[in-house]
């Protein structure tokens, strides 16, 4: 059925819903094997259309238990350039995509809305691929690589554009509405923003969240009710802002880079989804930040402030407050960490200026956590969550909802119970995050006692900044010296505590497990690269002496190149390169020779002289990971403390290989230095 709809304003009409998903709550009776209740209900959202490729569980420590599993339509690839295809799908789209594009909610049922986004998809050549949406987007990105200027030239500045573009897509006087919380900072403002969604979804709030970047698939950036949007949702909302800007540039008014086209797809998705609260993340510095459009938000946040992106924001703390405070908006409440007195500083010489009310808010006490544990790993997490708890609060009193919180709780406490689910709750990939792969064991859990394998376990975290590793560092001595107490990997199925997620590859994520003591012999190898901005000279030192301090070593270290670049976007399906003949290695070979220099305590150029790290063989001997680093000797010009290997796909494998043919090793691989290699190693486990 066709829809012909006239053109306003309103949110109802700015917006076009796409297909929703159906809730069914089903029993499981069987739900005991996993430590919960037998006959638990629990919620099932399932695009129709799609096909079921693969599973994912969630399980929340003290909410009704939500399993989710996630559907993937099939694909349709094309090997015409992407060019063309956005073309043609742009002459089309001028016959058929404003009758798509401005159809009303509020003219005709969900049922037949949904019909017709769907028929609008269809009637677009390849609208529904979305390998074709990525190539649309890797078009947008303007530097060659991080730290690079962008090449977008305009009489206009970035605010300025950003503003052109929204009121483009008929968003300016929607997005005041949103009730948003703008969250600025170095480390930490991700998870503040996660813990800030689970805490109101708990409350009962419809929430959209837009974090970056994303590890595996872009529509991680973009969570509505926690759940990351769905890809018929996400094509039919990014094909209506691609074609409605590209029909405005002009030579003063390009196409947005990429982030700033995200940003905008951002508050379309989250205007049009009809959000309660938008929980914003900045992506870099605040007062140019594409998301520093927002004129009017609820509350403002600054979480933890240190040396990071310095080739944009300045080489002191000072100027990066400076920047990050410039999110501050006259007369709005904003709270912040404790930070160093040189960042304190300019804070609150900031809120001056604008008569904004800061509050430095303390770490969240454990003891009011009632015997929960918060979700993301660490003890730096402390931190954000009492950031997000403050800022959460005051979301709550300034849209006159927080009374209303309260009446609902059970009991008086300083934490409503809501809150303390959301923080029981939230999530965030690539973080702190331990996984255990079982794809070099077996893919039943309930036999993983015969298992004749060793444990490969990831822990993986982003950090890139030297404040970031130091925490990072901290993290990992700590996981792996309680998993001298929890040794044999899930030696049945009734052993797990609490699986977070399952996915389809078999591997599983689980917090804790308990069973008898083992005699596995650990190896915890470093698995690393980092951009070319950062330094190693700081980040690498600075996680070597942080773990030596806990008592942490490492046996060896790989260095690898990452299968994402900066110049191309991809999926969770996209090909992996395999032409890895040519790759310039040059880079992993500079990190090898320094962590060489410092697992030896060589000084100088001694090291460079004498070694022949030039060369990095297809694989290293399986030898390489069983023998200790005391093995080397730098007398003899023999490094084996490291490795380079040539290919991420390939380590993995290796990694896999070496464990499975070992019972009696657990491999504990620290993957960190660059969110790009974190979300490249998950990648390659769900696989």
């Amino acid at each position: 059925m066709k829809a012909h709809c006239h053109s306003h304003k309103s949110r109802r009409q700015v917006c076009a819903k796409p297909k929703e998903q159906l809730q069914l709550q089903i029993q499981l009776p069987t739900i005991r094997d996993y430590g919960y209740p037998s006959g638990l209900m629990f919620s099932m959202f399932v695009n129709t259309n799609n096909y079921l490729k693969s599973g994912v569980v969630i399980a929340s420590h003290v909410r009704k238990r939500e399993y989710r599993f996630s559907s993937r339509a099939p694909w349709k690839y094309s090997f015409q350039p992407a060019f063309n295809l956005i073309d043609h799908r742009e002459l089309h789209f001028q016959a058929r995509g404003s009758e798509c594009r401005k159809m009303s909610s509020q003219a005709m049922g969900e049922k037949e809305s949904n019909g017709v986004v769907k028929d609008c998809l269809q009637e677009l050549p390849h609208s529904n691929n979305y390998e074709t949406a990525m190539e649309a987007l890797s078009s947008l990105i303007t530097g060659q690589k991080r730290g690079s200027r962008s090449s977008v030239g305009s009489r206009y500045g970035k605010l300025e554009r950003m503003q052109m573009y929204l009121k483009i897509l008929d968003l300016e006087e929607h997005i005041p509405k949103l009730k948003i919380i703008h969250v600025a900072g170095t480390k930490g403002k991700g998870s503040t923003c996660a813990f800030c969604e689970a805490i109101l979804r708990e409350c009962g709030f419809r929430t959209g969240l837009f974090t970056s970047p994303h590890l595996i698939d872009v529509r991680e950036r973009f969570r509505i009710n926690g759940l990351d949007i769905s890809e018929d949702k996400f094509l039919f909302y990014f094909w209506d802002c691609w074609n409605q800007l590209k029909q405005q540039v002009t030579e003063d008014l390009p196409m947005p880079p990429l982030f700033q086209f995200l940003t905008v797809l951002a508050f379309k998705i989250f205007v049009c989804e009809q959000v309660d609260v938008a929980i914003i993340e900045v992506g870099l510095g605040g007062t140019k930040d594409s998301t520093n459009v927002i004129k009017v938000p609820v509350v403002c946040g600054i979480a933890t402030l240190g040396m990071d992106h310095t080739e944009v924001l300045g080489d002191t703390l000072g100027e990066i407050a400076s920047h990050k405070s410039g999110i501050f908006k006259p007369q709005i409440p904003a709270f912040t960490v404790h930070q160093l007195s040189e960042a304190m500083d300019v804070l609150h010489e900031k809120a001056n200026e604008l008569a904004v009310p800061l509050k430095v808010v303390e770490p969240l006490d454990e003891r009011k956590l009632d015997g929960l544990k918060l979700s993301l790993s660490g003890d730096h997490q402390f931190t954000n969550a009492g950031l997000a708890v403050s800022l959460c609060k005051c979301w709550l009193q300034r849209t006159g909802n927080w009374e209303k919180i309260l009446q609902n709780d059970k009991k008086e406490a300083n934490i409503p119970e809501a809150f303390l689910r959301g923080l029981a709750a939230a999530r965030l990939s690539g973080r702190a995050q331990i996984v255990y792969d079982l794809s070099s064991n077996c893919n039943s859990s309930s036999t993983l006692a015969e298992s004749s394998s060793g444990d490969l376990i990831f822990y993986l975290d982003g950090a890139h900044s030297p404040e970031s590793m130091e925490v990072c560092a901290r993290w990992f001595s700590s996981a792996v010296q309680e998993s001298k107490q929890l040794p044999k990997l899930l030696s049945s199925s009734h052993d797990v505590e609490i699986i977070k997620e399952v996915w389809g590859s078999g591997y599983i994520q689980s917090e804790r497990d308990s069973s008898v003591e083992s005699n596995k012999i650990s190896k915890k190898i470093l698995l690393f690269n980092c951009m070319e901005v950062r330094d190693p000279q700081i980040l690498l030192p600075r996680l070597v002496s942080t773990c030596a301090s806990s008592g942490t070593y490492f046996s060896k270290a790989i260095f690898v190149p990452s299968m994402s670049t900066y110049n191309k976007v991809t999926s969770g399906t996209s090909a992996i390169p395999s032409g890895i003949s040519n790759r310039d290695l040059s880079w992993q070979f500079s990190l090898q020779r320094l962590w060489e220099k410092i697992i030896h305590g060589i000084e100088g150029d001694i090291l460079d002289k004498s070694s022949k790290l030039d060369s990095a063989e297809t694989l290293p001997p399986r030898e390489f990971v069983y023998e200790d680093a005391s093995r080397c000797s730098p007398a003899d010009g023999i490094f084996g403390c490291s490795s380079v290997i040539s290919s991420l796909p390939l380590t993995i494998k290796w990694l896999r290989d070496c464990v499975r043919e070992n019972p009696a090793l657990r491999v504990q691989v620290l993957v960190t230095g660059s969110l790009h290699l974190v979300g490249d190693v998950l990648k390659l486990l769900k696989r």
